[in-house]
């Protein structure tokens, strides 16, 4: 749409546009405001005609620049306004008072209005007045047919009086009837600040009215009453409906009041929808006296809330209250648990006058969001009745008193700012009373200008009946003026329905046989200067005359609604549970219309015809409600859901009522017909089809439905055949394969419902999920993938299928064949000079296929280099190497081999050195003799040899006997060894051999037989050189002392406390052939004593005693006194303690702490004496003093206090000290680090930290799955300093779960939760998820808990 030009006198000149029907119009804000002298003599600032306008003033009307206009039209809806805050507002109106509104809700048009030009007209009334058009207000809404009463609350008030001729009236005389209106404004209402609600509606024309009277008569003037009344204004708008040719325009709606800058519109599109969050709001106007309190309550119902919304309260627009409570504002809220209802409150504490303004309170729930606004006034006390009110001043807004005058002279700023920068001005110098400013700002900017075209200008807009006649007048100061009308911007011609007229100075415009498309905006040209209108056509409403009849039938029938109207071919529209019924050529709705009478036509009826249906006209709604019922069908018996086997017959059966209703079968929504196979038979009541041989494709879900009825009736058939492995194609079935390679085995499967299907080897499931060996099932066949074969996978699997129908297993072996394993380390008992035999074992595994044979390697021992020994495979294991260089070591190593391969190679055998034995050994004697043992030394051989000496071989012979018994199973490299297992008083012979590598020395024997018989040895007692004198612990220290002794045969060791046997339950004492061991765990002043130890063998007996003191801490001081106090000194005086912890007292401690603290501070250390002076103490303190004992183990834990305090004081002087109340520091558990979610890996440790502050010491509980944990060893607990963690050694799958960590104390509990995942292994869940069998579900967590026991 092309946007007109201004000419050089700043008014825009007319576009004609390409298209004729919206062409653009000058968008309009008002602000009228009466003279003074009409407002002091109580008369219509306006002239009314008839009257004789004596003094014409000049009006000035400033027109922004028009911009393009975006509208959307919609269909005809019924409209509903909700007013936000409907509290009924009434004042008595005496006489014109400055009032400006401000429309806030959101109107049906778009009208942005920018850049205000003046515009010049002659003035119509008696005295002057002003006309302003301020900034613009851009209003976004759909257009609804027909509208409805528009809200809109006057803020900031102005003085406004305004002509509209005809179009916008001030009814006084419906204040008092008008129910709305019937309420008293709230006694504390100001003239400055305080709202006033304007209720906008339609007037009823009556055709009766001339047509001139209806184009040029304005609204008679009010009654003036009192000046500080406020007035409540009922403001008609000529139009009752909105024209479909009106509803694309955004000048169709006027805007009067305040207009908003562009920032404020970003911000209006941006908030969230309102909803119904609030069920109680504050009073809209608050009014109180300075120094009261006053509280406003908002209430939020929590029903279907699952926590607490959010509440903001703010005053202005960006003031957030809530960084403003203390001594004059606090905010509160509470819950009410039995009615569900959040209740917050604001409260003002010694209210000021700078308190008064605008408050809003916000409420935010997600996506939800809800606000009100309310106004409060602060009153100053009058000292003295004010005798003269000026108007004007009164409704400006006071400054706040309080607010300090910023540096800058904040108005020159705004009076050079644009108008979109006035709030950025204001937020950056902090001033609240914006509103205020811009009105002086605006009154210092008025500037009038006098029409010189025009003596009277048109109306701002007209309003005509459908049909009817109107004349648009203009009152002209210069007759000879060319004069031009337009229409939407196009130049009107003279024709039979346009017909212009000339009285006088009067020129009048003539609109005949008003229709809808003659509802546009109308301009007039005079030379230079122009003035426009607008013209609303009404369309008269269209009245129910017959009401919808209420519907029930069943279901295959004709539905006809009915409804007749009050005019013929008026458009109406149809609706079902509020949304519009379809009527298009392939809906089930048929609409029809003859004359007044509609109908609504459904001619096969079904049950989603039931519902609520109503018919819209423009003058009201019809409402019916159809029910649609099926049709009565009875049945005998109904279809049974089957379960048949594959190829056995299958058979379904019903019984009904009425027996002569055909019906139709089908299976899975597909119609069945009779075949060879499938047999339908229908006798009287009974319906019956029959399948010979049930195949796979039979089963589903069958319905059988009879004609004329919705009911049917349903079975489902399940065919199922029991599970098959096939095994025939597999011979033997076995599967051989060379290990490395990839194997993968198809079995073909059969069975209905498919089977589920267990791969196994042994009592192993092989999963789908694993890496290398998977089992995988389809469709018709089941598949084992083994990536890469190993030996180990050679065994028997096992194949289990399983359905409803019955159990199936088969068995595959596999075996995989590998080169063999390499085998042990050969052996090499018998070495030469120049060779040596070697024998060995077969190797572990042959890789499934037999050995063949051997091949053996030798090498130097410092060589790498591997010789082969034999090039033809030994069959034998035992082998001879020869030609070896003597004295230097060899190995040795052997393959083996099968029809594989060759093996890896064993093991070197242990280097062996081809030399000969070496000498005997030497100075074998006798060492010890026993009843039972003789012990033998002997020294190394003289020569030894480059084999060096592996060990030594010990025989004995038994006196009369011919055989040598080894005595040694093993060679001994020692050279002492003790025969054992000798009879007594028997005589025997020894030898030793030295054996190496090349075997066996000669034997080295005693010269004489040795009589196996015990030497008696007295006891003695070797007392350690600490235990000579008394042995000092302290209590709970352990006491282990060893103290050795000699004798044989093995002396008898007994220990003596006080002459009596030691108590084994106190003292651990522990014996062996050299000591004896005295054990004591925790030492307690009780085990303090001489000990005597005796040792005795046969009659040979010897004593030792041993002088053990345990020592603890002593108690406190006797009787800790004050003596004298004089001057800055106090004397104390005290007796020992009763108990000395078993040791000599070595000196006290005394400690002092003033009364006001109880601080204790250390006056002296190691005192020795019971009796002290103490010096150097403050004046004016009191004091108390402790002493605590000390011996060699440390003070005593507890002090003995002085009963009295001492007093300080100067001589003459008292010091009253103040009392104190002790701060209680208990407190309940609190978690102040609360425990988080986290996963271990199974077999590792994982470990759960929290934290938790509490006085005194909390009681720490863990548990698992609410489970308390105690005495289990797989779980370790800690708590240091408040941190309490809980180990979990080595977890498993099955320590995953949900850990609780509770504190308890006399104060209370608390507890937190987290989740521990355990990964790694399978749980329950995944294994029965898998298909694995109890058992082996049941084995396999066993061994997971054995594995996390371990």
């Amino acid at each position: 749409m092309p946007e007109p030009t201004k000419k050089d006198d700043g008014q825009p000149e007319d576009s004609a546009g390409a298209d004729a029907e919206a062409p653009p119009t000058p968008e309009i804000t008002l602000q009228v405001s009466p003279p003074e002298e009409e407002v002091a003599d109580g008369r219509d600032p306006v002239g009314t005609e008839g009257e004789d306008v004596t003094e014409p003033q000049p009006i000035v009307t400033e027109v922004t620049e028009p911009q393009p206009m975006v509208a959307e039209v919609t269909e005809p809806q019924p409209t509903v306004t909700e007013v936000t805050e409907p509290q009924p507002i009434v004042t008595e109106v005496t006489e014109p008072q400055p009032i400006v509104t401000e429309v806030t809700e959101p109107q049906p048009m778009v009208a942005e209005v920018t850049e205000p030009e003046p515009v010049a007209a002659e003035p119509v009334a008696a005295e002057p007045a002003v006309v302003e058009v301020t900034e613009a207000v851009p209003i976004t809404a759909e257009v609804p047919q027909p509208p409805q009463p528009i809200v809109a609350e006057v803020k900031d008030l102005e003085p406004i009086v305004s002509e509209v001729g005809g179009a916008v009236g001030v009814k006084e005389e419906a204040l008092g009837a008008s129910p709305l209106l019937a309420a008293p404004l709230t006694a504390g209402m100001a003239a400055g600040a305080e709202p006033v609600v304007m209720v906008i509606t339609p007037p009823q024309s009556s055709p009766d009215k001339d047509d001139d009277a209806t184009a040029s008569t304005p609204s008679p003037p009010p009654p003036s009453e009192d000046g500080n009344t406020l007035k409540k204004l009922s403001i008609e708008l000529p139009n009752d409906s909105v024209p479909e040719s009106a509803m694309g325009r955004k000048d169709s709606v006027w805007s009067l009041g305040d207009g908003q800058l562009p920032e404020d519109l970003d911000k209006q599109i941006e908030t969230p929808p309102l909803s119904t969050l609030l069920i109680e709001k504050p009073e809209p106007t608050s009014s109180i006296s300075v120094g009261e309190d006053i509280t406003f309550i908002a209430k939020v119902e929590a029903k279907d809330l699952l926590r607490k919304p959010t509440v903001k309260w703010f005053k202005g627009k960006w003031m957030d209250l809530a960084s403003k409570t203390g001594k004059h504002l606090q905010l509160k809220e509470s819950f009410d648990r039995f009615t569900k209802v959040h209740t917050f409150e604001m409260r003002i504490i010694k209210a000021k006058v700078n308190y008064a303004g605008n408050y809003r309170c916000e409420v935010t729930y997600k996506d939800k969001f809800d606000t009100c606004s309310f106004d409060l006034e602060v009153k100053e006390i009058a000292e003295a009745p004010i005798m003269s009110v000026d108007i004007r001043s009164a409704f400006k807004r006071r400054e706040p008193k309080q607010e300090e005058a910023p540096e800058v002279d904040v108005w020159e700023i705004l009076k050079n700012a644009r108008p979109d920068e006035y709030e950025k001005i204001a937020f950056m110098y902090g001033i609240t009373d914006l509103r205020g400013l811009l009105r002086r700002l605006k009154k210092t900017e008025k500037v009038v200008k006098k029409s010189e075209a025009f003596a009277k200008k048109l109306e701002p807009a007209y309003q005509v009946d459908k049909g009817g006649k109107i004349r648009l007048i203009v009152d002209l100061a210069d007759p000879t003026v060319e004069l031009k009308w337009y229409k939407n911007g196009q130049e009107i011609r003279p024709t039979p329905k346009y017909i212009f007229e000339h009285k006088g100075t009067q020129r009048i415009m003539v609109i005949n046989n008003c229709q809808m498309t003659d509802d546009a905006a109308y301009s007039v040209t005079a030379g230079d200067e122009k003035c426009s209108t607008e013209l609303f056509v009404k369309e008269l409403p269209v009245n129910i005359t017959k009401p919808l009849e209420h519907v029930k039938t069943t279901v295959n029938e004709r539905i006809e609604l009915e409804c007749e109207v009050s005019e013929e071919g008026a458009k109406v529209k149809w609706m079902k549970n509020g949304v519009e019924v379809p009527t298009g050529v392939r809906s089930r709705y048929r609409v029809k219309s003859e004359g007044t009478k509609h109908w609504l036509i459904i001619d096969d009826a079904s049950r989603d015809d039931s519902g609520t249906y109503s018919l819209m006209a423009t003058g009201g709604t019809a409402e019916a409600h159809v029910q649609v019922d099926l049709k009565p069908l009875k049945v005998f018996q109904d279809l049974q859901n089957m379960t048949v086997l594959l190829g056995q017959p299958l058979q379904l059966h019903c019984e009904i009522y009425p027996g002569n209703v055909p019906g139709r079968w089908y299976r899975n929504g597909q119609l069945i017909q009779s075949s060879d196979r499938i047999n339908i038979l229908h006798r009287g009541k009974n319906h019956r089809m029959d399948v010979q041989a049930a195949t796979i494709h039979d089963a589903g879900d069958y319905t059988f439905i009879p004609e004329g009825y919705s009911q049917s009736l349903s079975a489902k058939v399940h065919i199922i055949d029991p599970p098959k492995v096939h095994l025939d194609a597999l011979p033997d079935n076995t599967i051989i394969i060379v290990a490395g390679n990839k194997l993968r085995l198809d079995i073909p499967i059969s069975g209905e419902p498919a089977p589920r299907v267990v791969w196994m080897k042994g009592e192993r499931v092989i999963l789908e999920s694993g890496n290398r060996v998977r089992a995988e099932t389809f469709a018709d066949h089941t598949s084992l993938t083994i990536d890469v074969t190993e030996r180990e996978d050679t065994g028997n699997y096992k194949i289990v299928l399983q359905n409803e129908a019955g159990e199936d297993t088969g068995s595959v072996k596999v075996k995989v064949v590998d080169i063999p394993d390499a085998p042990d380390a050969p052996l090499v008992p018998v070495v030469g000079g120049d060779w040596c035999s070697m024998t060995w074992e077969p190797p572990h595994y042959d890789g499934g296929s037999p050995i063949l044979g051997y091949f053996i390697e030798r090498k130097k021992k410092q060589s790498s280099r591997w010789m082969r020994l034999n090039f033809d495979l030994c069959k034998e294991m035992t082998f001879e190497p020869k030609k070896m260089i003597e004295g230097v070591p060899y190995e040795v190593r052997i393959f083996a081999v099968n029809a594989i391969g060759v093996s890896k190679p064993s093991g070197p055998s242990k280097a062996f050195i081809p030399l000969a034995v070496t000498s005997e050994p030497t100075m074998l004697v006798v060492d010890d003799v026993t009843d039972t043992t003789v012990t033998m030394k002997w020294r190394p051989p003289d020569t030894i040899g480059a084999a060096g000496l592996d060990g030594y071989l010990v025989e004995y012979q038994v006196e009369g006997s011919d055989e040598w018994v080894a005595a040694n199973s093993e060679l001994t490299e020692k050279t002492k060894y003790t025969i054992t297992g000798l009879p007594t008083e028997g005589k025997i012979l020894v030898r030793v051999t030295a054996i190496n590598a090349a075997g066996s020395s000669q034997p080295r024997t005693t010269q004489h037989s040795i009589l196996v018989k015990e030497v008696i040895e007295p006891p003695k007692i070797r007392i350690p050189r600490h235990l000579k004198q008394t042995y000092v612990r302290k209590v709970g220290e352990p006491v282990n002392l060893v103290v050795p002794f000699l004798g044989k045969p093995r002396p008898k060791v007994s220990w003596l406390k006080d002459g009596e046997q030691v108590d084994p339950t106190q003292v651990n004492i522990r014996n062996t052939e050299c000591d004896s061991i005295f054990f004591i765990r925790k030492a307690e002043r009780k085990h303090s004593g001489k000990y005597e130890m005796a040792v005795q063998v046969e009659d040979h007996k010897d004593t030792a005693v041993l002088d053990i003191q345990i020592v603890d801490l002593p108690g406190p001081p006797q009787c800790v006194k004050i003596e004298e106090v004089w001057g800055e000194n106090v004397a104390l005086d005290w007796s020992p303690p009763k108990d000395n912890g078993n040791a000599p007292i070595t000196g006290y401690t005394i400690q002092k702490a003033d009364k006001k603290t109880m601080e204790w501070y250390t006056c002296v250390e190691h005192y020795h004496r019971t009796c002290i002076t103490i010096t150097d103490l403050v004046v004016g303190n009191e004091y108390f003093f402790r002493v605590f004992a000390e011996n060699m183990c440390g003070l005593s834990e507890s002090a003995t206090v002085t009963k009295d305090s001492a007093l300080i004081v100067k001589q003459g002087l008292q010091l009253k000290s103040p009392e104190y109340i002790d701060r209680d520091f208990t407190e309940p558990p609190k978690f102040t680090q609360p425990l988080q979610n986290i996963f271990a890996i199974a077999g590792y440790n994982a470990t759960l930290n929290c934290s938790v502050r509490a006085n005194p010491r909390p009681k720490i509980i863990w548990m698992k799955n609410k489970i308390t944990i105690i005495d289990d060893p797989r779980y370790r607990m800690f708590s240091n300093q408040g941190v309490c963690s809980l180990e979990i050694r080595k977890p498993c799958p099955y320590d995953g779960g949900v850990y609780t960590c509770k504190a308890i104390n006399d104060l209370g509990e608390a507890q937190v939760e987290c989740k521990l995942e355990v990964k790694g292994g399978f749980t329950f869940f995944e294994l029965m998820k898998r298909g694995v069998p109890l058992q082996l579900i049941d084995k396999y967590m066993k061994e997971a808990k054995e594995k996390a026991s371990d």
